[in-house]
């Protein structure tokens, strides 16, 4: 098993943004040098909690300072993008990153950014699957493109000038593009079946119950097996909220305070679910009633904290309920205590995934 990184931000609202960006900044430094192999980042535009509004410009900032680790968009929410603008940037990006991005995509979870880009009452899966086709056109083809879809008209026809380079769009390092990961974010998600048959891999969200991420894998396997593409649990990324100390009294005082970035990050993902008409995130069963959900059972069920031993049993057991999956993305929180938050990834990074695999074999 390898060890991920996978954050959308969730910070108090009253927090000076720039020392949340500097700490968020330093968890991808601190993450790459204990070895993870790669770290992800979300973006919201309309969200005082969830600040990081460019996950684009969020991770070029990282350029030169992370230096082994592959980075990803997490996501880019396609409706919310014209399919040019995203071929163009993300292109730049695996170019300043060396050829190590990892293209997150996903139709976009909050409705408040749909609504202030005007797709609140829109079908977001049907722009999501033009836009990315639209990208996906851009970088294999050549100007003057001339793609027509539903949502957008992509086109240069009229101002290409091939002998001084305008009306070309950019192609990534990496070809024919990056590698494409789908944020897998509902119970067994026919997402993940078209996902897995154009050969992308799957990221089952950290605030799924566990029998939902388990509902994953056979979905990814009906993908693979329909186009006989290779079925293999390394390409399969489980994120987990984790939070590991020294002794258990930490851990545990940290990670369930009331007050502290756990639990709020939970309140936070809680009333956006439910006001959305999305608890079934939450469910322990699909028949279950509304009003059979409640929060403290999420917080008990989603957060996974204790001492390294402690931590590595339970991520084990977890392993045993989901099935086997190839990377670990520890979901990154508010640094309430920025010298808690650090030993945490580094616990779990020198004893948690030594003795992780070594139980694994």
């Amino acid at each position: 098993m390898q060890l991920g990184f996978f954050t959308m931000p969730i910070h108090p609202l009253d927090k000076d943004w720039r020392q949340s960006l500097r700490e968020d900044r330093e968890a991808f430094i601190l993450a790459d040098e204990l070895g993870f192999a790669e770290a992800y980042c979300g973006e919201h535009v309309t969200d005082r909690a969830e600040n990081i509004t460019s996950c684009v410009v969020f991770l070029a900032s990282l350029a030169d300072s992370v230096k082994r680790m592959k980075l990803g968009t997490g996501t880019i929410n396609m409706p919310n993008a014209h399919p040019a603008m995203v071929a163009a940037q993300l292109a730049m990006l695996d170019h300043m990153l060396d050829g190590r991005l990892l293209f997150g995509i996903s139709p976009g979870g909050l409705l408040s950014d749909a609504e202030v880009f005007g797709n609140l009452d829109a079908d977001r899966n049907a722009m999501f699957l033009e836009a990315i086709n639209q990208v996906l056109a851009i970088w294999a083809g050549e100007p003057p493109y001339n793609l027509t879809g539903k949502y957008w008209n992509i086109s240069v026809e009229r101002q290409f000038v091939p002998e001084i380079g305008q009306g070309f769009i950019a192609k990534p390092l990496q070809r024919p593009h990056p590698p494409i990961v789908v944020m897998a974010t509902a119970p067994f998600s026919k997402g993940i079946t078209e996902a897995a048959a154009r050969g992308w891999d799957p990221v089952s969200a950290n605030f799924l119950m566990p029998q939902w991420v388990k509902s994953h894998w056979p979905k990814y396997v009906e993908g693979c097996e329909r186009v006989g593409r290779p079925v293999e649990a390394a390409n399969w990324r489980v994120a987990r909220s984790i939070f590991v100390a020294d002794d258990e009294k930490t851990a545990r005082d940290y990670a369930m305070d009331p007050d502290g970035p756990y639990i709020y990050y939970y309140k936070q993902l809680f009333a956006k679910v439910k006001r959305g008409g999305r608890l079934e995130l939450f469910k322990t069963r699909r028949d279950q009633p509304d009003d059979e959900v409640t929060f403290e059972n999420v917080c008990n069920t989603l957060i996974t904290y204790g001492t390294p031993d402690k931590v590595a049993d339970e991520l084990l057991k977890f392993r045993d309920s989901v099935g086997d999956f190839g990377t670990l993305l520890y979901a990154g929180k508010d640094w309430a205590d920025r010298d808690l938050g650090r030993r945490s990834m580094i616990l779990l990074a020198e004893k948690v995934l030594p003795k992780v695999n070594a139980a694994i074999g």
